[in-house]
């Protein structure tokens, strides 16, 4: 005896599926941002230093004199010597006179002659030209006085958002093949 059977077909669902991806764009701008630095406020006041030197001594020394003091110095100098010729000069017509009676006449006008004949002795001596301390030099240091000031930097930064584009994906599709189930019974 034949049992009955049962004969079930079945048939799957076909799917043509479109599908669209989701396009997403990230931009992220840079910073907008100004940095100024202002200048640091230096201010140097100076007082100068103050370098006296006085030569004048050790001009003198050299005999290097100006026009002023060398007519002086001369005036003085040729003075002097006019008047130690006038002693002379008189000192000898003394001599002169008071030997004049006496046959020692012409004895007296050689010793005088002798004493004016020739160059007179100059003591030698060492000297040390200019002399020592001459030169005078006087000197005031000068000042500095620095003050500086550092400014601080102005920073401006201003974030800027980021720039998102996005297109969502789609997903679309159309059934090819239904599915189905068939069953039959077979005796």
């Amino acid at each position: 005896m034949r049992l009955p059977q049962i004969q079930i077909q079945t048939t799957d669902i076909a799917i043509d599926l479109q599908i669209q991806k989701p396009i997403q764009k990230i931009k992220q701008p840079k910073a907008t941002q100004t940095i100024e630095q202002p200048a640091a406020i230096l201010d140097i006041n100076t007082t100068r230093g103050r370098l006296k030197i006085d030569s004048s001594q050790a001009r003198r020394d050299l005999g290097l004199i100006g026009p002023l003091e060398s007519n002086e110095k001369w005036a003085r100098e040729g003075m002097k010597v006019a008047l130690e010729g006038a002693a002379r000069r008189a000192r000898e017509g003394r001599q002169l006179m008071e030997n004049s009676g006496k046959d020692q006449g012409s004895s007296i006008i050689q010793n005088i002659a002798k004493q004016n004949l020739g160059p007179k002795r100059v003591p030698f001596n060492v000297k040390f030209v200019p002399s020592v301390d001459s030169v005078k030099i006087e000197y005031t240091p000068g000042k500095t006085d620095i003050q500086f000031t550092p400014q601080k930097p102005k920073i401006d930064a201003k974030v800027n958002k980021p720039i998102h584009e996005y297109t969502p994906g789609k997903v679309t599709g159309d059934v090819l093949q239904y599915p189905d189930v068939k069953i039959d019974v077979i005796l």
